[in-house]
């Protein structure tokens, strides 16, 4: 479990997912969203050229008809990714 200051977040095995939904709505918990999602074990920097390419790759992939969901493992600085989005 993690909190953001307002929220919480519950992570669990995928195979318990259900029960965990069910443990909380019982305790009188309404989750705000529920969903089986990927986290990465593992992220990779990205600066500079790659960052922006990497950020025009996850918005097109996004856009796309055919894709219900995009998961990533890259790491851009919130300022590099402000002035990437900003320079479009």
């Amino acid at each position: 479990m993690s909190e953001d200051g307002s929220n919480w977040e519950v992570f669990t095995p995928p195979a318990s997912f259900h029960q965990v939904v069910d443990k909380l709505k019982s305790a009188g918990i309404t989750p705000a969203a529920a969903e089986v999602s990927m986290i990465p074990q593992s992220y990779v920097k990205l600066t500079g050229k790659e960052a922006g390419q990497m950020l025009r790759l996850m918005e097109d992939l996004e856009d796309h008809d055919d894709v219900q969901h995009v998961y990533a493992n890259f790491d851009i600085e919130e300022a590099e990714m402000h002035a990437l989005t900003e320079a479009r």
